[in-house]
């Protein structure tokens, strides 16, 4: 990029930054605007949103006078205003401000990475998120991966929790199975530091003991937790679902990331997957291993047999019939979308919304579990989560319908984060910073 190019990109930054910071001062109005309140199946037609103060201030029929002075106005009329989103299973892999702008660029305003992988900082990440030092979703986090050889003794689980508490992480994220006596100290050490236990259930254990975590992260995991008769049994699989439900634990599906695997594992689908738009969103260095064939799921016969691919798909089957099993007993789903690789943030999520809708879930029901779920998993459902009068003004407008079609989440015309609006050339101008910063980083590597 010439030197006259980079000025006017950095004008461009400071604009667009002044813009969004000035938003919070002013009271903006969505004018007949269709909102999808999210806290019961209903669509309020021809409405007036008034934000105030970073807050919902009123929701009033645009046929009646202005209640409020309104400062901006933006014109709805045919749109359909829902509350933010919430990716519950985020992976932050590489450069946490581009990350958060491909995050925001698809409406997402609330994120819970899933580890801390090394190198990072991540309640460091976490305070400028949430400070608003830099433009971010609300944002909570885990700290590292715990595997079994992190725990071996019960003085290893005692160090580790209290490490975690001084660090001040949301969450301790396991991903291994442990044995009994390690598993329930776990339990009792970050019960005295009020720190959830999320993440992969005790495969080796029955399934009483995965329900005293606060959420599981894969439905995958009951694959593993039940014996092949129990998957097999319609009956054993609602008894379970009903045994989940009474535990209070959350539940992320998770279908596609596993979807992903067999994208990898199968040679058409995989060079079709290399040929994705969104790659021009990652490092390229990084785009290069995940589209090389030296990736996992390209490797191991495990997957990329022809049997293996005939299981993968069963087994993507059996987890969508169970997560509608579980709807239907009212267990609480999260969306999360487990970005890895070519499962890119943002865009992922919307991929993850549509396998949850295509299991049998109405699209209410389906968005609950990327707005009003989250909220009242994260303990803000006093101030996100619905629109309703009183709440963050977290909020996306869409363009079509997402009720008469989930996919509908993806006609994005503008995002309202933290009070700051964000109209679709903005949002655009930001995906186009994190494409050209890789392509610059491309160049700098010739």
């Amino acid at each position: 990029m010439c030197k006259s190019s980079h000025k006017i990109f950095s004008l461009l930054c400071c604009f667009y930054f002044v813009i969004a910071g000035k938003a919070q001062t002013e009271t903006i109005s969505f004018e007949n605007v269709n909102v999808i309140p999210m806290h019961k199946e209903i669509v309020l037609l021809n409405q007036r949103v008034i934000i105030a103060d970073g807050k919902i201030a009123i929701i009033e029929p645009a046929s009646q006078k202005a209640s409020k002075k309104i400062n901006i106005t933006i014109n709805a009329k045919g749109k359909y205003l829902i509350p933010g989103l919430a990716e519950m299973h985020y992976h932050l892999e590489n450069n946490a401000k581009n990350e958060f702008k491909l995050l925001i660029a698809n409406g997402v305003t609330t994120a819970r990475n899933m580890a801390e992988y090394e190198g990072q900082d991540q309640t460091a990440i976490r305070k400028k998120a949430n400070r608003d030092e830099i433009l971010a979703p609300y944002y909570v986090t885990t700290g590292p991966y715990l595997k079994a050889n992190h725990l071996q003794t019960i003085d290893d689980v005692i160090r580790i929790v209290k490490k975690h508490h001084e660090k001040g992480y949301d969450f301790l994220k396991i991903a291994d199975n442990f044995p009994k006596e390690i598993y329930l100290k776990l339990l009792e050490e970050t019960y005295k530091y009020n720190i959830p236990v999320i993440g992969h259930g005790q495969r080796k254990l029955p399934l009483e003991y995965s329900l005293r975590m606060k959420s599981i992260a894969h439905i995958e995991e009951f694959m593993n937790i039940f014996n092949t008769a129990q998957k097999a049994d319609p009956a054993y699989l609602r008894e379970a679902a009903v045994q989940i439900k009474t535990s209070g634990v959350y539940v992320s599906p998770t279908l596609g990331v596993f979807e992903m695997i067999s994208r990898y594992a199968d040679d058409k689908r995989f060079e079709i997957l290399k040929k994705s738009n969104e790659l021009k969103y990652l490092p390229k260095s990084y785009a290069a291993y995940c589209t090389s064939d030296s990736i996992h799921y390209r490797t191991n016969t495990w997957f990329t047999a022809p049997e293996s691919l005939i299981r993968l798909n069963k087994e993507l089957q059996w987890q969508k019939e169970f997560t509608k099993i579980l709807n239907d007993e009212e267990v609480f789903l999260l969306a999360g979308s487990d970005t890895y690789g070519l499962f890119l943030p943002g865009f992922s999520l919307h991929r993850e919304l549509e396998l949850i809708c295509s299991a049998g879930l109405s699209p209410y029901e389906t968005l609950k579990t990327a707005t009003v779920n989250p909220a009242r998993y994260l303990n803000r459902i006093a101030v996100s989560g619905t629109i309703t009068e009183g709440k963050l003004a977290d909020l996306v407008l869409l363009n079509k319908n997402p009720f008469e079609d989930i996919r509908n989440t993806r006609a994005i015309e503008g995002v309202m984060i933290k009070g700051k609006w964000l109209m679709k050339n903005e949002l655009n101008m930001m995906l186009k910073e994190v494409e050209d910063e890789y392509i610059s980083e491309k160049k700098k590597e010739k």
